[in-house]
């Protein structure tokens, strides 16, 4: 087991014509859109990024909250207070609590505005869309699961070196974890996959399966579980049940772990060096992730105009490619 267990915690430009209004939407392209957006982003093409964001919500009935996010920062950055307003309405429709909007220092200007008290008196109103879209007692069941997991997890921080941590893994996580795995497996026959679109949440079951993955390289290596449900995972992210960001710290580790730290990975938990970064790039696009690059282009812009683009905070700032 490494060291500790998680305790938690260019693909060709796909014009907006592709895409078609309806329930089969593909949102493996909504992911490489918003990539195309953020390419806009880091060559600091603010309006031309705005007019995208607009044009794919427009496209999808759900819209992940982090771009929802962004996309406000971006209007205020414009100074167009009547799209920012609107977008601020659109995020917490879809979950954006006002406690947390009260928290991003960039947003602090809309307090001001004279449709900020419209916003406050209409938020129970918008926030109740979120809560017709969740299945709460799915949610409930992930939740439990999640802190069963955070709870045998713990054990493994009381065993001293790594040789009794991964016996712990192997003897007392692995029998632990399988039952959670064929849970979650009838979980996806069932319902899909238990992340923000369904159950409001997009870490509580990426945890669990970080954990599985990271039980030690042994396990790792001769683990079948997580080989049968990777396919359904792909098919979460093209369904927009999953976004690339838990599929790809989950997976990460089970690259890292299986292959003692040999194999390339998505840069998260290993640093990409110069001959690994085009195999890193290559696995990060498969799936609808931003490249390196871009990501480490973005935390430029962050820092220079003061928005919040809510990268994965797994890594602080850039990702250093040795």
């Amino acid at each position: 087991m490494m060291n500790k267990f998680l305790v938690f915690c260019l693909i060709p430009i796909v014009t907006l014509k592709e895409f078609q209004v309806n329930e089969n939407l593909d949102y493996l392209k909504y992911h490489v859109q918003i990539n195309e957006v953020e390419i806009l982003l880091s060559q600091e093409a603010f309006e031309d990024a705005l007019i995208a964001y607009e044009q794919i919500f427009e496209i999808y009935d759900f819209v992940f909250l982090r771009d929802y996010k962004v996309a406000a920062q971006l209007a205020l950055y414009l100074d167009d207070r009547k799209i920012a307003l609107d977008l601020l309405r659109k995020g917490i429709a879809a979950g954006w609590e006002l406690k947390d909007i009260k928290k991003n220092i960039f947003l602090k200007p809309l307090q001001e505005d004279p449709e900020w008290s419209a916003i406050e008196q209409s938020y129970s109103n918008l926030h109740s869309q979120y809560g017709t879209r969740i299945d709460w007692d799915l949610r409930e069941i992930v939740h439990l699961m999640f802190k069963k997991d955070q709870k045998k997890a713990m054990g493994a921080l009381f065993r001293i070196g790594n040789k009794a941590q991964e016996r712990y893994g192997t003897k007392k996580f692995a029998p632990h974890s399988e039952i959670q795995i064929f849970e979650l497996i009838g979980i996806l026959n069932k319902n899909g996959y238990p992340g923000e679109k369904l159950i409001g949440n997009d870490f509580w079951m990426s945890t669990i399966i970080s954990h599985h993955n990271s039980i030690s390289q042994e396990y790792s290596k001769k683990d079948t579980l997580y080989n049968f449900i990777k396919p359904k995972l792909i098919r979460a992210i093209e369904k927009g049940e999953m976004s690339p960001y838990e599929y790809a710290l989950m997976d990460d580790w089970q690259i890292v772990v299986s292959s003692g730290r040999t194999k390339p990975g998505y840069g998260f938990l290993m640093p990409p060096t110069d001959s690994t970064l085009s195999k890193t790039n290559q696995l990060r696009q498969k799936i609808g992730l931003r490249t390196i690059e871009i990501r480490n282009k973005l935390v430029d812009v962050e820092k220079k105009t003061g928005m919040n683009f809510y990268l994965p905070n797994w890594i602080k700032g850039k990702i250093n490619i040795e």
